[in-house]
Order: structure tokens, then sequence, then C-alpha cells
């Protein structure tokens, strides 16, 4: 079996400026990883963690893309001329994707370093048994879910053996299943390669019994901490914490809402719900979304909750059965939410979705949340009073007149929320709503949740995070797995 030598890294003053940014995203870092070294790399969500995995991956870009410092080094060359030797998995999994089936998919990075045709085929079987993708070769990438694609990218990954592995926030969208085969299987992947791993990941506890050492990233630049795991949580923990890193066994300060009996916002009977016309993901379903709670939706990868999700929100048909909102709620073509125009979903139900991108349309995080006030005709004063109020309690201020699309995973995702929230919609649905937070990211998001039910407002949340579920979940829907 071909593997490529593990890779030795060493950084020297680095930084790295996006073009069109004031503020540099990395700055000053220096460390050396050695060969087949496991680094957990952390720091608060806008810290550089992605950047720095970008720049080892030799995908930053020329003079053009933004400007550099310093240097970084993959066995003392340019992580540019490294590429072959290196596998990264990017923290939103759809641009790791390149052709429209999974076997395809999975085979092109094999194909790309040249490796045998007749050797892709075990190479592509042994990667999907890895991280546990039980679909078809022939599927088409676009019909799996979100944890299915991370699944997917990450076996295109270990298909190419690299000898510098680099994961960026790889069991984010994961059921808790998904997270274990991930995690067994990259395990599985370094013992078998000797490969150099660096992890980006918020879930601390799934990965630093792996890791023979963590490396966190400052805010302000450089390093805030370097060393084992158990020796830097010890030391550092309690600042850590405070800078925004999830320290294992740490606890977080905030209440755990309690279910309150009320009338319903949403209720359907004999419910399916299908994302493509006619392949009906589930069917028979019997629930209701309790006013000025939460209800939280989980259940394994796969099983529908983001296509449920949608449906709830008006965006997509039901196959079969009907989602009515409280009478209270009623548009002008009745109680169901499909039928209701942009601007009447816009007050009643609002719908973060999985991928932060899918929802931005302007050139400023100011702008972009101003879209909703300003559609419903809000005056400017209103509209920039809600505008700073969010931008402040989800920590985006400093980053007001940047463009949404250079932020960080974590710092899209908070914005995502703030832009929904941002039209006081009576019902509010998210998938996956605290997906690459930070400890200060997650708290803030949770914690401005919780105030938006105090306020009556109904909140419904797609999520696997056990911390979420806890602290929000009075009620909660629980799907089964597809057959």
């Amino acid at each position: 079996m071909s593997v490529a030598a593990p890779a030795r890294v060493q950084a020297a003053g680095w930084g790295w400026r996006y073009a069109g940014r004031k503020r540099p995203a990395v700055t000053d870092v220096s460390f050396t990883i050695e060969s087949g070294e496991r680094v957990l790399l952390l720091g608060a969500s806008g810290a550089g963690k992605s950047t720095l995995l970008a720049g080892l991956a030799g995908v930053l870009g020329d003079a053009d893309e933004g400007e550099r410092n310093g240097s970084l080094l993959i066995d003392g060359a340019a992580p540019e001329s490294r590429r072959g030797q290196v596998g990264l998995v990017l923290q939103d999994p759809d641009a790791g994707i390149v052709l429209s089936k999974v076997g395809d998919d999975i085979a092109f990075g094999c194909e790309n370093l040249g490796v045998a045709a007749s050797e892709i085929p075990g190479r592509v079987a042994e990667a999907m048994d890895a991280v546990g993708l039980d679909v078809p070769l022939h599927r088409a990438t676009k019909a799996l879910s979100g944890g299915q694609k991370q699944r997917l990218v990450l076996a295109g990954v270990l298909a190419m053996r690299p000898g510098l592995l680099l994961l960026d926030e790889p069991t984010a969208n994961l059921d808790p299943e998904g997270v274990h085969e991930v995690r067994a299987s990259v395990e599985r992947a370094v013992a078998t390669t000797g490969a150099t791993l660096i992890v980006v990941e918020h879930r601390t506890p799934v990965w630093v019994d792996l890791m023979s050492r963590v490396i966190v990233l400052a805010a302000d630049g450089g390093l805030l901490a370097d060393g084992p795991p158990h020796q830097v949580f010890a030391d550092h923990g309690a600042a850590l914490a405070d800078a925004g890193v999830w320290v294992p066994d740490r606890g977080i300060d905030l209440p755990v809402l309690q279910h309150v009996t009320t009338s319903d916002a949403l209720s359907a009977s004999g419910l399916a719900v299908a994302r493509e016309p006619g392949v009906v993901v589930q069917a028979g379903l019997e629930l209701h979304v309790p006013r000025a709670n939460a209800t939280v939706i989980t259940g394994p990868n796969g099983a529908g909750k983001s296509t449920l999700a949608l449906t709830l929100a008006g965006l997509i048909p039901e196959h079969d059965g009907e989602v009515r909102a409280a009478p209270e709620l009623a548009g002008r073509r009745g109680v169901r939410p499909i039928r209701w125009t942009s601007r009447e979903l816009l007050t009643r139900i609002g719908m973060v979705f999985q991928e932060p991108e899918h929802q931005f349309l302007a050139q400023t995080l100011r702008d972009e949340l101003a879209v909703g006030p300003r559609a419903l005709g809000w005056t400017q004063t209103r509209t920039d009073a809600v505008v700073d109020e969010l931008l402040e309690r989800l920590g985006l201020a400093p980053l007001a007149l940047a463009n949404p699309f250079s932020l960080s995973g974590g710092q899209k995702r908070r914005l995502s929320v703030a832009t929904v929230l941002a039209g006081a919609p009576e019902v509010i649905v998210l998938d996956e709503p605290t997906f690459g937070q930070d400890r200060r990211g997650w708290i803030s998001l949770v914690a401005l949740l919780q105030e938006e039910i105090a306020r009556g407002r109904s909140i419904v949340a797609v999520t696997h995070d056990d911390a979420v579920i806890r602290h929000l979940g009075g009620h909660r829907i629980e799907l089964g797995a597809v057959s």
C-alpha cells in the first residue's frame, strides 16, 4: 500500500490578511510540528484556524488574494508544492464536493495523484467503510444529507492517503454515531499511515485523547498555549474558556429551560416530507410545535431532519398531510405556511439554513442584517437599532462592514441566525444553529434564543448538540433512521 511520508510542518512569524480586509486573519504564528504528531488546533471563532489550514494546504492563493508574512513550510518547501502530500477536509463540505456521483467524487483525488486505476476501487471501498458512508456508489452527491456530505469529503481525503491530514470541523454536522465513526476512522488512518494530523474542532472531548499536542491560536496574534493536552488544559483552562475555547469538563453557566404547556404555533397530522419530488424521507408524522417553547428535532444523519424543518418553515411543500399554523398567524391565504407570500413568511416563520451562505444577499454584515427590516418597511432609526444590537450581542460589531462570505464558519453561522432574528418572526426554525461555535459564541447564541422564547416566540432547532438539547429542549421531535 503506497502512503505518503509523514510531513514535518514549520511556521515562523506566519500571517495572512485577506484582500479587502483591514485586519489580518492570522498573525505572528510560530511552531514546529514533527512528522507523525497529532495536533488539536484550537482558538476562538475568527482566530484564524481555518485560514492556517488553508495555508498549509496551499490553497490561499497569490498576492491578488491576500498578503502573507513570515514563512509556512511542509518538509522545508512551500505548501503549494506539496499539494499531493496534503489532504484537507474543509469546514463547508459542499465546497469539497467536485463530482455528481459518490464513487466518482471519492476517486477524484486518487485519479489526480495518478494512483493506478486498478487500485482506486479498493481505496474507495476502504474509505467509505472507514467513515461509515453506507450509500451506493452511484448515489447523487446532491442527494446526501449534510452529515453524509461530511463523511463523503473525509472519505475522499482518506482515499488519497496523505502524509499531512488537515481536518476542519470534521464532525460538526454528524449524529453521535457518526462522530464516533469518523473519530475512529481518523484514528485508524493515522495509526496505519503514520500521517501527521492537525484537527480543528470545537468538540474538544471527542479528540483530546487521540492528540499528542494542543496548539491554541490567540485572537490578537501568536499562540495562547502550546503543549500536551493535559498540561495545556490544566495550566490554562480558565483563560482558554474565557477566550472561547471549549475546555473539557467545564460547565456552561446558562439556565435549563423547562417546558411550559401552551397552545400550538404549528401542527401537522399524517405528514410526509420529501426534499426531491417523490422521494419520501419520513411519513405518517404527527407533531406539534408549542408556542413560547423550544422544540428540538433530533435523529441520525439522513433521517430527514432538514427536510422536515424546511417543510415546517413553509419553504418546501408537504408530500402528504398538511402543516398548519395557529389561526392568529394566518396569512391572506389561510393557515398553511406553504401558501404564504415571502413577506408573510418574513414576519411569521424565519428559517436559518444548515449552510449559512445560502441566505446571504448583501455586501456587508450591516446591510445583510438590514435586509429583513427594510423589506418590512421599518424606519431607518428602528432598523439601525436592531442591527446594532444584534451585531454587538453576537460579537460581530468589529466586522460590521466586512463581506459576509469572508467570515469564519462560526461567524457566518452567528450572522445567519441574526439575519432571521432581525425580522422578529413569531416562529424561528434553525438548522444546526450552533455549528462551528466557540464557547463564547455558543453561549451568546443560546442565551439569545432563550430570550426570544421568554418574549413569546417559538423556536424549532435541528441539532445533534447535546448541550442545545439540554438547555433549549423542552419539547422533542425524534426522527427514526430511514430504511
